[in-house]
């Protein structure tokens, strides 16, 4: 990290992980091209669940080279008296691979739906009858993490 200064803990990271709405995927095209896709993300100790389609170009991607970089966002703001931004951010560096079965899946959805649909859950069980074959479920394993923050002075 070129900015030592700005720098925070992994403790740090994992809160901004677990606060952000989204964090962007990185990965890398055939054609050697990045390819960036904003998703929902629901961490779980050391690794991250994210659903999707079960094909496309960033499936087609993981597949071939299943190293992923995610960039996440947390409180951000504009100040009005000066030219800066008031940030934290965290990246993970990590290898992304599909779920192994269906209680795997389930229990990545299961987390996702209770992060961000948490009102919803009596309904999950109908759901995930309905559509848990059309329905992609991935994890990345952290490797590495680091956060980022720029205070106000």
């Amino acid at each position: 990290m070129r900015r030592k200064d700005r720098e925070e803990s992994r403790e740090t990271a994992l809160r901004i992980i677990d606060k952000a709405p989204f964090g962007v995927m990185a990965t890398v095209d055939s054609d050697g091209e990045p390819y960036c896709t904003p998703l929902s993300f629901v961490r779980d100790g050391e690794t991250l669940y994210f659903h999707c389609a079960r094909e496309g170009h960033k499936i087609d991607n993981l597949k071939r080279d299943p190293r992923v970089c995610v960039g996440f966002t947390g409180e951000i703001s504009f100040p009005e008296d000066d030219f800066t931004v008031v940030y934290e951010s965290a990246m993970v560096r990590g290898t992304a691979e599909e779920t192994s079965g269906d209680e795997e899946k389930i229990f990545g959805l299961r987390l996702l739906c209770e992060r961000f649909t948490p009102k919803n859950m009596a309904a999950f069980d109908e759901v995930i009858a309905r559509s848990l074959a059309a329905t992609g479920v991935w994890k990345i394993r952290v490797e590495e993490i680091s956060a980022k923050r720029h205070k106000r002075p």
